[in-house]
């Protein structure tokens, strides 16, 4: 059944306005229309459609899954219940071959419940990672009010009936875009994302150059409209204020004044553009491209339901990040950087409309500040000097001699080896044999094989050919190994070659290597540690696979043109081995690295998309194409 009618009055319980709402519509007959909080950005009089689903449960009230609602804005039909969502597969592909590696199924979708806030809540909590920083307010059953990063009992009376309040940061015009993970494992994250949208700032001022100010710049290159009325509640905040004097005394008029200049501020803002103010991925899949993910969904979302207000059609979104300094995901996504704020914050638009890309590409193309080619982020790591010819294995043996001898054990352990006939014995074991082959610059070699079979045995003598080492367990028994006189070798031999780390951050380990801040960043990314909390903590505050991680990004923090990996992503679960190994092995492909990289694991070798395979045992190598 499909009914018509207008708004008449809309509810939002103070401590429940993010999840839910009821909206009530005079359709002949009245209906309440349960639903979240976004029934606070009704006004009364808004013409509405309802399509009923389900009869209502009691009189004429509809519940979540009972309806559809449509509402109308200057002649058009817009959909605002049930709430947006969609479903996406990200794939990855092998830059090499253009196999599929993996696939995550994600559904994109706004946030409805208070479960929904607190995974937030707990998904920030990444971000922050501090005691000192807690992410939300909640409220317990007692109307006492904490704040706290999880839900938790409350701290003053002990209540377990506590409910989210605020996440901290956003504000009463802000609405959540979650990315939840389909078909996952017991060990992976519901919530993988989040993006947080508002509506655009009121006023924005440019830096320029030279530090002037030049004021209002947006309104100078889109149409003043486009921005106006925006939320802000402050200025709403100041005219009330000398009228709430007027009838109140001054503490009773500042109780009062911000739920008024809320909700004045919820019914006047009107622009045709949105904000994307937060975009947080959960650490562990940040590397993996979730971040354009989490944008481009929101962009379907701001432009299909007019996000945030449901009012005017959206030309614009913004954002403003520092982040985008370090990380190009909405570049890549299709973000024009402009300019910068005047407090010096990088600014960035993408157009949902040809008008908006036709008021961007003109200020670019005419702005003499503007950056041509509309870009901030340009890649740091760059390339490297190559090797200047092949490594080359040429009738390689590596022959182990030990000396077996049962002096000086007690009488029983002497008699039971000797029950099997050893007492003196000096063995021989031939580890490799005859080994040639060559490793052509630039190619990215997985050695696999046994354990014992001789890899590490393989690696060390390469290391030691590479750095001149004449102990004898870095010198092959016979044969030659050739390495190019320009090689600049890094290794990671556990237990054996390492990097090493003292008590400096992480973030300064790896920009102390390679001097460069923005490139100390991209090495970090590339490495699977994207968490900015991870940066500043010390190698020794990290768990095992974060350690594995940090070895990785020192060792690219060289910039080697020879890496020598051993037991390459074994501390860490199938998914995020599988993310890193991908990672590495973009980056040493674009860098140039010629890279021998040992793993015991399938899907890493799938990951790591290598140019060979170099398969050892029985005292053999041999290198193939195939794996």
């Amino acid at each position: 059944m499909i009914i018509r009618g207008k708004v008449v009055g809309s509810e939002v319980p103070r401590f429940k306005h993010r999840w839910f709402g009821v909206l009530e519509v005079d359709a002949g007959e009245k209906y309440k229309l349960y639903m979240s909080g976004i029934a606070q950005w009704f006004v009364t009089g808004d013409e509405v459609e309802i399509h009923i689903k389900n009869k209502p449960k009691k009189g004429n009230v509809l519940d979540f899954d009972d309806y559809e609602l449509y509402k109308f804005y200057e002649g058009d039909k817009i959909k605002v219940w049930p709430l947006w969502e969609k479903e996406y597969e990200a794939k990855r592909f092998s830059p090499l071959t253009g196999e599929l590696l993996y696939t995550y199924k994600i559904r994109a979708r706004e946030a409805t419940y208070e479960s929904d806030f607190e995974a937030i809540a707990e998904l920030e909590q990444y971000h922050y990672a501090s005691q000192k920083e807690k992410v939300a307010l909640w409220r317990c059953e007692n109307n006492h009010i904490f704040e706290a990063n999880t839900k938790q009992p409350c701290p003053v009376c002990g209540s377990e009936d506590v409910h989210i309040l605020e996440i901290k940061g956003s504000t009463p015009a802000s609405r959540f875009l979650l990315l939840e993970l389909e078909n996952r494992e017991e060990y992976e994250p519901r919530i993988l994302a989040y993006v947080r949208v508002d509506p655009p700032i009121p006023l924005m001022h440019r830096r320029l150059p030279n530090g002037e100010i030049e004021k209002n710049i947006r309104e100078k290159v889109f149409p003043e409209e486009w921005f106006k009325p925006s939320f802000w509640p402050e200025k709403i905040m100041k005219e009330l204020y000398e009228e709430l004097k007027k009838k109140h005394t001054k503490k009773i008029a500042r109780h009062l004044l911000w739920e008024k200049a809320k909700w004045q501020a919820l019914r006047e803002s009107n622009t045709a553009g949105a904000r994307i103010a937060r975009v947080v991925v959960h650490p562990d899949y940040r590397s993996d491209g979730l971040g354009q993910l989490s944008v481009k969904a929101a962009l379907e979302w701001i432009n299909e339901r007019r996000v945030p207000e449901m009012r005017k059609r959206k030309h614009i979104v913004e954002t403003i990040a520092q982040m985008a300094r370090f990380n190009p995901f909405f570049e890549k996504v299709g973000f024009k950087f402009l300019w910068e704020t005047a407090s010096g914050r990088p600014v960035l638009f993408y157009p949902l409309t040809e008008e908006a890309k036709e008021y961007i590409e003109r200020f670019l193309r005419e702005d003499p500040y503007a950056p041509k080619d509309g870009r901030l982020w340009k890649p740091s790591y760059g390339k490297v000097e190559p090797l200047k010819e092949p490594i080359v294995f040429k009738n390689v043996s590596k022959v182990f001699e030990s000396e077996l001898d049962i002096k000086g054990l007690p009488e029983e352990i002497r008699f039971l080896l000797e029950a099997f006939g050893v007492r003196h014995r000096v063995i021989q074991r031939p580890v490799l044999r005859n080994l040639n082959f060559e490793i052509k610059p630039g190619e990215i070699v997985a050695v696999v094989g046994a354990s014992g079979a001789g890899k590490t045995t393989l690696i060390r003598l390469l290391l030691g050919a590479a750095l001149g080492y004449w102990e004898e367990k870095y010198r092959p028994t016979s044969g030659e190994i050739k390495v190019p006189e320009n090689v600049k070798v890094s290794a990671l031999l556990p237990g054996e070659q390492e990097p090493i780390f003292g008590s400096e951050s992480i973030l300064e380990h790896v920009y102390r290597k390679i001097g460069d801040l923005n490139a100390a960043v991209e090495v970090l990314n590339r490495s699977g540690l994207s968490d900015a909390v991870l940066y500043r903590a010390k190698f020794s505050e990290l768990s095992t696979g974060q350690k594995e991680r940090a070895k990785i990004a020192s060792l690219l923090a060289e910039k080697p043109n020879l890496l020598l990996m051993d037991e390459f992503a074994a501390h860490l679960d199938t998914l995020t081995a599988m993310r890193v190994a991908k990672k590495v092995s973009e980056i040493l492909r674009e860098a140039g690295i010629t890279a021998l990289i040992i793993t015991h694991r399938p899907e890493v070798v799938k990951a790591l998309d290598p140019d060979k395979v170099l398969f050892v045992g029985y005292g053999t190598a041999k290198l193939t194409d195939q794996f």
